[in-house]
């Protein structure tokens, strides 16, 4: 495995940061997320003229740059360091990778060239607070139970009586960039209890019967809405009967990697605001940075900050290792931006303080992505780290009609039963 970036990444990762340096600062941040969109269309219309980062997630026959997963998490963590509020996340990371899985080749041909450019933006709507489920990052997402399971709730899908076409019904929270996206990618449950399924249906932000309204959120560069369907119109994604819950979970997958990238750029740039503060901010004749205490604090921060930068680049490389990257990010942008608010004295404490944004995007994240443990527990339980203790092969099946039950110890003394023990051993 060779882990140096080539020419090309290097220069993408300058042109990004150099643009976003002049157009992305902490005021036009702010600017930014209170327009109606929630972003800066004029600037997202230059990365996608300049740098085409719409289209990083679309194949080239379909317009996009074709990129790979250590492309899209680059690119995300230029986005992290800046807060850049845009419809990347929504559109190239979840969006297009389940249009290019599920979608009839008449599908892909109509949504990702406009996506690639930049006309179009998409975004995932899942019932409730569900996305980190959906996309199986914190559980299995088969159980279905969160698409509305066969029971009032969720979203429901229809099939109409000629048979040409669905309608929905139900709503959705949550739902990022959901309020200005120009096609809407719903989960919906569909066929009643006996035949309970998950669907991906195709509905167009004019269609008529939908309710989107902006939600007031935590984090402001994360726009969020409730999108509303009173017997919508929508045409089902790719064919009945496709692996809707694979595709979902392996979308998951490559979007850790990008989350996690996305985290570690944020928590870098606030690690670099804090040092920047630290050597200017003078106490008792010399800068704070000076005293040891606060040389520590910073030193703890740096070795947690760059752990998360080599486990997300290892995520982009083998997005099966995308959950536990993601969680240790999540951890380091939480840790550094409290301290970042710390250490910045009380002016730090004030909230239109600008360290305030990175502690806004920490626990947003960790809300709807996470939390850090119960992505690690996932991680766990998919490796089998936990598995319940087997008997031996080589051992006795059964006791000897003659032995006496005490020839064998309790089997509490011979296996761990608890996940302390286990630990423990």
């Amino acid at each position: 495995m060779d882990a140096a970036f080539t020419a090309e990444q290097d220069e993408m990762r300058r042109t990004l940061r150099e643009i976003l340096g002049k157009r992305c600062g902490p005021d036009e941040v702010k600017a930014a997320v209170r327009t109606a969109a929630g972003h800066d269309h004029e600037l997202w219309q230059q990365l996608a003229r300049q740098l085409g980062l719409p289209g990083t997630a679309v194949a080239e026959e379909y317009g996009g740059v074709g990129c790979t997963p250590a492309d899209l998490a680059l690119a995300c963590e230029e986005t992290g360091r800046a807060l850049l509020p845009s419809p990347l996340l929504a559109t190239a990371v979840l969006g297009v990778p389940l249009i290019t899985a599920l979608g009839t080749e008449a599908q892909r041909a109509a949504l990702l060239p406009p996506l690639a450019a930049g006309g179009l933006t998409a975004a995932l709507a899942v019932p409730g607070p569900a996305l980190a489920t959906a996309l199986a990052l914190t559980g299995d997402n088969t159980d279905g139970e969160w698409s509305g399971g066969g029971r009032a709730g969720g979203v429901q899908a229809r099939a109409d009586a000629g048979g040409d076409g669905w309608r929905l019904y139900g709503e959705s929270a949550q739902v990022l960039d959901g309020h200005s996206a120009s096609v809407l990618l719903v989960a919906a449950h569909t066929g009643g209890f006996a035949r309970s399924r998950t669907l991906l249906f195709l509905v167009r932000g004019d269609a008529p019967g939908l309710v989107r309204s902006r939600q007031a959120v935590l984090d402001e560069t994360r726009p969020q809405a409730r999108i509303q369907l009173r017997d919508v119109p929508a045409e089902l994604l790719g064919e009945d009967g496709a692996d809707v819950l694979g595709a979902l979970a392996a979308t998951g997958r490559t979007a850790c990697a990008a989350l996690a990238a996305e985290a570690v750029g944020a928590a870098g740039q606030a690690l670099a605001r804090t040092v920047e503060y630290v050597r200017r901010r003078e106490q008792f004749g010399r800068p704070i940075g000076s005293f040891q205490a606060v040389k520590h604090r910073l030193a703890d921060l740096y070795v947690q900050v760059q752990a998360a930068r080599s486990a997300a680049y290892y995520a982009a490389w083998d997005p099966e290792q995308g959950g536990l990257a993601l969680a240790q990010a999540l951890e380091a942008l939480r840790i550094t931006a409290g301290e970042a608010i710390q250490l910045h004295g009380g002016i730090g404490f004030t909230w239109e303080h600008d360290a305030h944004l990175y502690f806004k995007r920490a626990a947003a994240d960790e809300l709807l992505f996470g939390p850090v443990h119960r992505l690690r527990a996932h991680a766990a339980d998919r490796a089998g780290l936990f598995a319940p203790a087997h008997a031996s092969a080589t051992g006795p099946a059964t006791e000897s009609a003659t032995e006496p039950a005490t020839a064998h110890p309790p089997a509490a003394a011979t296996a761990p039963t608890s996940l302390t023990e286990r630990v423990a051993v």
